[in-house]
């Protein structure tokens, strides 16, 4: 760490309720270093308060209400950092809002700051991507032509970055230098399930790439899930990693699912924080799941994910993880009864395969230990 406290711009996607975005904030203040002072965004305010409290000196202006005050905030700071997540993307249809908001919002703050401000800007193991059209292409390439440290979180990423002439430094997502004690908080690691039935944890998120595929992967998702429960009784435990803020949260989604699976016991949990859903997914022998994080915190806690590809983040962490073989991507058909026979598979393997994401989420770890050592070089020289 270091021992010169600066005034940081920490800005990200926070107080949506979304689990692994409030991972990722935590995993970023905790390796930069308390010893800072945060001027940290969030759609709600209050909430990013209590889960910061105590810990950290942390001023918190509202995302959609506090523009001036975050302009004040970039003209006093030392430097402008932005952690983690998808940060520069197109918005996929199912989000309901123009697909260049995102990117134009962003180029906003990183011209103000840049040019205004002048200020030295970060944006660390983020993810780039999907940028698919000409104008989306742009107008990342004007954001990051402004960055000073870009470092990006996987292969694709990497790939988009260099097609547009950027050259960021490839890490990985930063909560891999999170370990299970940090996960569970003050608990121990659960027991996976010891009754008869095997206990699956599920995920699902709404805002896939291809909506319309939403509803046959519903229903081949729940078929396959009838299939494995014909073979190994299951239990299914939500696992929302969204609980709030819009319309077709995890929540409700996985509410409705429940329907879909009426011979399978399915049981409703709530999440405060992801303390709560990492002990969650340490009591199960199973993931499935559309959440990177949610597949990031049970590889480390060494239990198996198949993992229901949604976007190009996922299916680069499926890979990264040596999941592929325990995936399907859910933007195309696909055939249940397939689906359903590799998930028996990964039940009848769960343990050797939950020791292999276990031991590549630790080599992912040190990996992600070097790049905070070098962001926190970068933060106590930075001008």
């Amino acid at each position: 760490m270091t021992t010169t406290a600066r005034r940081i711009v920490f800005l990200g996607t926070h107080g949506q309720y979304n689990i692994g975005d409030e991972l990722l904030l935590d995993t970023f203040l905790t390796q930069l270093g308390a010893e800072h002072q945060y001027v940290v965004n969030s759609y709600d305010p209050e909430f990013t308060r209590a889960q910061l409290a105590g810990r950290f000196s942390a001023t918190v202006i509202d995302t959609a209400r506090d523009r001036v005050t975050l302009l004040r905030a970039l003209l006093r700071c030392d430097l402008l950092v932005f952690g983690g997540g998808s940060i520069i993307k197109e918005l996929y249809a199912s989000t309901g809002r123009n697909r260049y908001s995102t990117l134009l919002m962003i180029l906003a703050i990183v011209t103000f700051a840049r040019r205004i401000a002048r200020k030295p800007i970060a944006m660390l193991n983020v993810g780039v991507g999907p940028v698919r059209s000409p104008r989306g292409l742009r107008l990342a390439r004007m954001i990051l032509s402004q960055v000073d440290l870009l470092t990006v979180r996987d292969d694709r990423s990497l790939a988009t970055c260099q097609s547009i002439g950027i050259e960021p430094v490839r890490a990985t997502d930063a909560v891999f230098s999170a370990d299970a004690r940090a996960l569970l908080g003050d608990a121990a690691l659960p027991a996976a399930g010891s009754g008869t039935a095997l206990r699956v944890a599920l995920n699902l998120n709404f805002d896939i790439e291809n909506p319309d595929n939403w509803e046959p992967f519903l229903e081949g998702l729940a078929a396959a899930l009838e299939q494995v429960n014909a073979s190994h009784p299951i239990e299914l435990h939500a696992l929302p990693m969204q609980a709030g803020f819009k319309d077709h949260d995890d929540a409700e989604i996985l509410d409705a699912f429940a329907a879909r699976v009426p011979s399978i016991p399915f049981v409703r949990h709530e999440l405060p924080s992801h303390n709560d859903a990492a002990r969650l997914i340490g009591s199960c022998d199973l993931v499935v799941s559309e959440r990177l994080h949610a597949i990031v915190m049970a590889s480390i806690l060494g239990v198996p994910s198949y993992v229901l590809a949604y976007d190009v983040k996922v299916t680069e962490l499926a890979a990264m993880l040596g999941l592929a073989e325990w995936s399907v991507n859910i933007n195309q058909p696909f055939d249940p009864s397939v689906v359903g026979d590799r998930v028996i598979q990964l039940i009848e393997e769960r343990a050797s395969v939950g020791a292999q994401v276990r031991q590549r989420s630790a080599e992912l770890g040190v990996e992600a230990e070097r790049n905070f050592e070098a962001a926190r070089q970068w933060v106590a020289t930075a001008h």
